[in-house]
Formats: C-alpha cells, sequence, structure tokens
C-alpha cells in the first residue's frame, strides 16, 4: 500500500474504533486479536521456556519464539490485506475494521472512566475495584490518591502503547506494520518480565519492544502537549517542561514521556515509588505538582485525552492530504 492509503486506513480505522470500540458479543464469541496472540505466546512460552535450561538456552528459545509469533502474524495480516485489497476502493472497509480492532481509544477511556465513576459513587472500594482492571500494582495498597494516579498513569502509558504506537505503524506499514507491534507489545506484557521464568526467555521480547515504543511514545508526548494548549485547565508549558525534566528519570524508556506531559499539563505528580504484588518499585517522579489527585483530575486527565485523539486524526488527515498533493 501507499502511503496516501496506509494514512487513509489509518484515519478510517481511528474513525472506527471511536465510534464502535470491539463489540462485546464478538468477544464473546471468537475472542479478540490480542487475545489470539496471547494463546500463540502462552503455548509457545509452554513449550519452549525450560527451566532446566541454561540462561543462554532460553534466552535463544525466547528469540525462536518471537520470530515464529512474528512470522504467523505477518503471514495473517499479509493474507488479509491482500484479499481486502482485492476487493478494489471497497476493500478499504474490510480493512479498516479489521485494523481497527488493534486500536484502543474506546476502551481505554472507558475503563478509566470506570475508576472515576468508582471513587465518585462507590469511594476508595470501588476505585480500587475498578483500578485493578487497568494496573498490575496492588490496589489494596492504594488509597484514594494513589487510585487516582494510578488510573490517569495507565491513561497516559497505554494512549502510548494502545493508541499512538499501533497507530503510527499502520500509518507507516499498513495492517502488516500494525499487527506486528501488537504481537510485540503483546508479547513484551506476558513475557518480558524479569522474573526467574522469564529474564532470558522474554529478553528479546522486551528489548524489541522498547524499540518499536520509541517513536510512539515521544509522539504522544507531544500530542498531549499539543492537546493542553487548546485546554483551559490544562498547561502547555507545564507538559514540554516536565517532559524535558522528568521523561528521562522514568524506569521505562517510553513510559516516562506520555507520564511526564500528562503530569505537567495537569499540574500533577506521578510515577514515583509504587508497589506490584509484594514488591516495591522505586522510580522517579514524573512532574512537579501535587501527589494528591482526585476523581477530578481523572476527568481532566480524560478530557485531555480526547484532545490529543482527536489531534491524532488531524495529524493522520494531514497526512492523506500531504501525500496525494506530493
Amino acid at each position: 500500500m501507499s502511503p496516501p492509503d496506509t494514512l487513509l486506513l489509518l484515519l478510517a480505522a481511528l474513525v472506527i474504533e471511536a465510534a464502535l470500540g470491539y463489540p462485546k458479543g464478538l468477544y464473546a464469541r471468537i475472542g479478540h486479536p490480542v487475545t489470539w496472540l496471547g494463546a500463540l505466546i502462552a503455548a509457545l512460552d509452554d513449550s519452549l521456556n525450560r527451566e532446566t535450561a541454561s540462561y543462554a538456552a532460553r534466552k535463544a528459545a525466547g528469540l525462536a519464539a518471537l520470530v515464529i509469533l512474528l512470522c504467523a502474524t505477518i503471514a495473517f495480516a499479509s493474507t488479509a490485506t491482500r484479499l481486502c485489497l482485492a476487493l478494489g476502493p471497497l476493500g478499504l472497509l474490510p480493512l479498516a475494521l479489521l485494523a481497527s480492532t488493534l486500536l484502543a481509544q474506546r476502551s481505554l477511556y472507558e475503563h478509566v472512566a470506570d475508576v472515576a465513576e468508582g471513587l465518585e459513587q462507590g469511594g476508595l472500594c470501588e476505585g480500587r475495584k475498578a483500578v485493578a482492571v487497568i494496573v498490575g500494582r496492588n490496589p489494596e495498597s492504594l488509597d484514594e490518591a494513589g487510585v487516582s494516579r494510578a488510573a490517569i498513569e495507565s491513561l497516559a502509558e497505554n494512549f502510548s502503547d494502545g493508541v499512538v504506537a499501533p497507530a503510527f505503524w499502520l500509518g507507516l506499514a499498513g495492517l502488516p506494520g500494525c499487527a506486528l507491534y501488537k504481537a510485540i507489545n503483546t508479547a513484551d506484557s506476558m513475557i518480558g518480565h524479569k522474573t526467574p521464568r522469564h529474564l532470558a526467555f522474554g529478553w528479546a521480547a522486551a528489548r524489541l519492544d522498547d524499540l518499536v515504543n520509541l517513536p510512539a511514545s515521544r509522539l504522544t508526548a507531544l500530542l498531549l502537549v499539543a492537546a493542553a494548549a487548546l485546554d483551559r485547565e490544562a498547561n502547555a508549558a507545564g507538559a514540554w517542561k516536565a517532559v524535558r525534566r522528568d521523561a528521562h528519570r522514568h524506569r521505562s524508556p517510553n513510559a516516562g514521556w506520555p507520564e511526564a506531559a500528562m503530569a505537567g499539563a495537569l499540574g500533577l505528580r506521578l510515577a514515583g515509588p509504587r508497589i506490584y504484588g509484594e514488591t516495591r518499585v522505586e522510580d522517579g517522579w514524573m512532574g512537579d505538582g501535587r501527589a494528591e489527585a482526585t476523581a477530578a483530575d481523572i476527568r481532566r486527565a480524560l478530557r485531555l485525552y480526547r484532545g490529543a485523539c482527536l489531534m491524532l486524526w488531524a495529524l493522520a488527515a494531514a497526512g492523506v492530504v500531504i501525500t496525494i498533493a506530493a
């Protein structure tokens, strides 16, 4: 596909996903592309990750598993693309429908909004239940401010991982590029952990995920800064300052960029020390505002997120116009 085609595909997929999301009935019947990827990753983990093997052997097995995953993904996505394009111009619609399943604008908004609603309607207990759906940290260790910060941090990071990054690769390389990204990102979320089982086996997935997220994390920060400039209750200058000062302090080479932008835009302090299960993780603070976040701050973050999503749409539309004109 040519650049005008992939960018038009991106714009159509963004609009479809925002309008429709992924139907719950369809998920109940056939699952979701990410669950399909997850099933393959789990099978590869079970069959290739042998605890009796040496560190080097497990590292090599993890690399082999990643190659198998990516080959299967590119074969499926390329075949689907060819079948859709065989329909001519009308093939863009089914291709955009397929691509929309790999984006998460709507579901991310809904999950984070559930946390705000939980805190507002049911207090801390309901807020903890809702935030446990979207973060891996121990919800019982969180007070109201901790729940609110966790939801806002998840919104910022997953805006990059679940929306901007797949959109970036979709616009650059069509459905195959987007699908490969989702395969890598899903592998990292499942096996890219520094646990005894996955330290070696998940090494390749974790390193590749860091690499493919580099451009999107920076773009996400810029989108949030731009959205803050159009939001009367946000601070674009504060967002830019926080990104420049704090992004590199995050333990992740990518998560710090959107989290710092979100923190600076809202006048908050995000990240910092956190507890996952029983493990305390030390991390740098993003932003220099108040740490006592509330449900109202989650609502402000969601408004900023909506604006940034619209900025992404506008960027895709501008890309279509520019590439056609060229």
